[in-house]
């Protein structure tokens, strides 16, 4: 968003992938990961040498996810499936916890990914981490692009994305449902799937859900009593919670779970339009009013821990 399409700040970018004064698509998103994957390492090895044995705290990163399902079960679209993979969340995990990139980007980049030292693996591997964060919204079908035809302005249909194109409907059905969020799709089954394959690919590092929920967008017309009668939000917390709670009887190592968010908040290139907040905030007087999914939330914690304990 950054450094391929330019839409953030410091909004960088060349054609086809986005219109930007300055940047280079090709070469500046690996180049700015790169050295994310080296300055993790380089704050984990400063708190494990000052501040870990004396605190007694456990240091991770948080990465995005979503889970990429082929859209056919061509070999090719499978295929296609797991560069979507390596080029979204394997980008960072693969070389903090294996010192190097997946196969997958390296076939496909070549020179155009940056190599790391021979000392920088071993500081990689030396400082790893204790989690992995894992931020968790929607899922997408994949189309491989790199044995057929795409247009590469397409999402994930080009090179420096793997060739790997991201689609939301498969024969005309959603792989779930819509949402006032472009992106977002409810696919439980999404969320158990990535659990697992994190698990697989990572040795099952403990994992904490740092980011998952629902957005709801306000349009002009929408009102505070629509805002705070939030029932898609119900619906989509429970199923992934479920989802979470399968993933877990799978054996995923899953130590917590953050809702996103407590409180409504400023969302990107949104402001303050689209709201995930368990608490509508009226940003005129800063009141906080809990919304249904704020008062289901609190007695779905509650049965938990009594079915817990008990």
């Amino acid at each position: 968003m950054s450094h391929l399409q330019g839409k953030f700040p410091p909004s960088r970018c060349s054609l086809p992938y986005g219109n930007c004064s300055h940047g280079n698509s090709e070469t500046e998103p690996f180049i700015a990961a790169h050295n994310t994957i080296l300055a993790h390492a380089k704050a984990v090895d400063m708190y494990r040498t000052k501040y870990q044995e004396e605190q007694r705290g456990i240091i991770g990163i948080v990465v995005q996810t979503a889970w990429f399902e082929p859209i056919s079960d061509s070999i090719a679209d499978r295929e296609a499936a797991k560069r979507a993979q390596s080029f979204y969340s394997n980008w960072i995990l693969d070389p903090i916890i294996y010192g190097k990139y997946p196969k997958e980007m390296v076939n496909i980049l070549g020179p155009a990914l940056p190599r790391f030292s021979r000392k920088e693996v071993e500081n990689l591997k030396k400082s790893s981490l204790d989690f992995i964060g894992i931020n968790h919204y929607t899922s997408h079908f994949i189309q491989d692009c790199l044995f057929s035809t795409c247009n590469a302005e397409d999402d994930g249909a080009s090179k420096a994305q793997g060739f790997a194109l991201k689609l939301d409907q498969k024969d005309g059905v959603s792989i779930g449902e819509l949402t006032d969020v472009y992106w977002q799709r409810i696919h439980p089954e999404g969320f158990r799937k990535i659990l697992n394959y994190l698990k697989n690919r990572y040795r099952n590092i403990p994992m904490f859900i740092t980011e998952n929920g629902f957005g709801d967008l306000q349009k002009p017309e929408t009102t505070v009593k629509e805002l705070l009668n939030d029932t898609k939000r119900i619906q989509y917390m429970s199923g992934y919670l479920d989802a979470l709670e399968s993933a877990m009887r799978d054996g995923a190592n899953v130590k917590g779970y953050f809702a996103w968010s407590l409180l409504d908040n400023f969302e990107w290139l949104y402001g303050y339009k689209l709201r995930f907040g368990l608490f509508h905030v009226d940003y005129a007087t800063l009141k906080r009013i809990p919304k249904q999914s704020a008062s289901w939330y609190k007695k779905f914690i509650g049965e938990h821990i009594k079915r817990r304990y008990n």
